[in-house]
């Protein structure tokens, strides 16, 4: 875990170390083991006067229905009792859920000279996008404003910050310094927000704020840190890297305002950059945590799956990755030489396994129930689905994780395959954009050129038919995704969308596209979230209804 500095300046000052650290859903012991051995390495090499962890750290965010588990109060009562008999020097500042009066409350508590000195119970809890806190706790009332290390120290956990009360009470009540616990989850555009939010609530109310941020992968969610501190007057102080855990001390003057002395500004990441680092850590988790030895996935020489294959040698290295190519009569030889050259260039197992056999036999089977009939898309899911089959196959074989390779604009409008194509267990792209798709290959290849560029330029198609290209059945990529950012994202109907200047075809087209899919979509696999409003817990239709979700 990576450390900051470690010479602590002489005269009355206060060190906080920023533990970002990614935590395992439900692993209560495992997760006490990970803050001691943080804690003790702030103390040693950092000499810090109080150590922070992230919102709900013991548990892990979410920790969904655990929390209605009888054993809960018992196992974070037991991992409290062990953080406090560590009697460590410096103050820990811990997430954790907490039951008083037979109600739980998502808490922040103060472990010192070997008890919990204090706590504070979330006041704002988030029921909106992913989050249903009010599902699980109750609502906290009063602000906790305690002496920590000579210094008065107010305590408020995530959408606190978020919300008019609490920095306001705890400022009220005498607090030099804001300690702010939280698990924020990425999307694009988040860290702008979360900097203007600081900015005004430290200006407003005369305080510093550390702001400490999860890290990690948890199902579809990706907990980007980005921990930050700002000065009474609104200035940002510290910035931490995103996407990675760390130790980062920031020292205080206590004796005026508690005004942080270290000043850590960082380059402001692509968006690019971003996108794909989070892509990488919610890969790389989903398959750790989950106790998958490899990733398996299809290679066809189209772009989703050639960044599919880059995030996920990036995630995992070369040795546990592996890429299948199953070509049929309609492969092109532009996909099997792209498809080669690209898993040559990441140095990953590659295969090729023709689907012909086993298409022409399961066609002789079809023969008699399908005399009479003309070729449609049945035979062209035929194909996608025998590629789905080999895949498991191996998967089951192997203890390989499919990872599937579709992106939002298709599982948008149902372009992919039940039991096909959409056979997997984790998708990568699922919340990312055909046209964002193309960006993050370019990206990609700035770092190394692992992406054979025509793949890039060329049109995109299935190739699940003669000459067949994605625009011959859906508008252009670039119309696709502004129409389906304002109807999914932004719940604008197809008029209002018809208004902003596209042809009513196009728009009337996608909405009933994307209306009709809902059960598609139910049945694929998560995949990371990126956006405000991904297929998940963000967005959940009922796939049964009347309602006219166009209108």
């Amino acid at each position: 875990m990576n450390s900051g500095q470690t010479d602590k300046p002489p005269g009355q000052r206060l060190r906080v170390t920023m533990a970002q650290v990614d935590f395992l859903v439900g692993d209560i012991p495992g997760n006490a083991d990970r803050m001691l051995a943080a804690a003790r390495q702030a103390v040693d090499e950092q000499q810090a006067d109080i150590v922070v962890f992230p919102e709900l750290s013991l548990t892990g965010y979410p920790p969904e229905d655990l929390l209605l588990r009888p054993s809960l109060d018992g196992r974070v009562a037991e991992a409290l009792d062990r953080l406090a008999q560590a009697r460590l020097p410096a103050a820990l500042v811990v997430g954790t859920p907490i039951r008083r009066g037979g109600l739980l409350f998502n808490a922040a508590v103060v472990i010192e000279e070997g008890a919990v000195q204090a706590s504070y119970l979330k006041q704002q809890l988030p029921n909106y996008q992913v989050f249903d806190e009010v599902r699980y706790f109750a609502a906290g009332t009063e602000p906790c404003v305690t002496m920590i290390k000579g210094v008065p120290v107010g305590l408020t956990v995530c959408e606190d910050i978020w919300t008019d009360g609490p920095v306001e009470q705890a400022a009220a009540a005498g607090a030099r310094l804001i300690l702010n616990l939280n698990a924020s989850p990425y999307d694009m555009g988040k860290q702008a927000r979360r900097k203007a939010l600081l900015e005004r609530r430290s200006r407003d109310n005369n305080v510093s704020i550390v702001y400490v941020n999860l890290v990690g992968g948890q199902d579809e969610l990706v907990f980007d840190g980005g921990s930050l501190v700002y000065d009474h007057s609104g200035e940002l102080a510290v910035e931490v890297p995103q996407f990675a855990e760390g130790l980062y001390p920031v020292d205080f003057l206590v004796d005026h305002h508690c005004q942080p002395t270290t000043r850590s500004p960082i380059p402001e990441p692509s968006l690019e950059e971003n996108v794909y680092k989070a892509l990488v850590l919610g890969v790389r988790d989903y398959v750790n945590k989950n106790g998958f030895k490899s990733v398996v996935l299809g290679l066809s020489g189209g772009i989703d799956s050639a960044v599919t294959l880059a995030v996920a040698a990036d995630a995992l290295g070369k040795d546990r990755v592996r890429a299948v190519m199953m070509p049929f009569r309609y492969t092109s030889d532009m996909s099997l030489e792209d498809a080669a050259g690209q898993a040559k260039a990441l140095g990953v197992q590659y295969d090729v396994f023709s689907i012909e056999p086993m298409y022409d036999a399961y066609m002789q089977a079809l023969s008699a129930p399908f005399e009479g009939t003309q070729p449609d898309t049945t035979e062209e899911n035929l194909q996608a689905r025998l590629r789905g089959v080999l895949l498991m196959s191996l998967s089951n074989k192997f203890r390989s994780l499919v990872l599937t390779t579709g992106n939002k604009s298709e599982m948008a409008v149902g372009y992919s395959t039940l039991y096909g194509d959409m056979a997997g267990g984790f998708d990568a792209l699922k919340d990312v954009p055909k046209t964002l798709v193309y960006r993050l290959a370019t990206y990609r290849n700035t770092q190394s050129p692992v992406i054979p560029e025509r793949v890039i330029t060329r049109p995109p198609s299935a190739e699940l038919a003669p000459d067949q290209k994605d625009e011959d059945s859906l508008p252009g990529y670039d119309v696709l995704d502004d129409i389906l950012h304002r109807y999914i994202e932004r719940d604008l109907s197809a008029e209002a969308i018809i208004a902003d200047g596209f042809e009513r075809a196009d728009v009337e087209r996608v909405v009933r596209l994307v209306d009709i899919n809902e059960y598609k979509r139910r049945q694929a696999p998560i995949g990371v979230r990126i956006s405000e409003r991904g297929f998940g817990k963000d967005r959940r239709y009922p796939i049964t209804n009347g309602w006219k979700l166009g209108k």
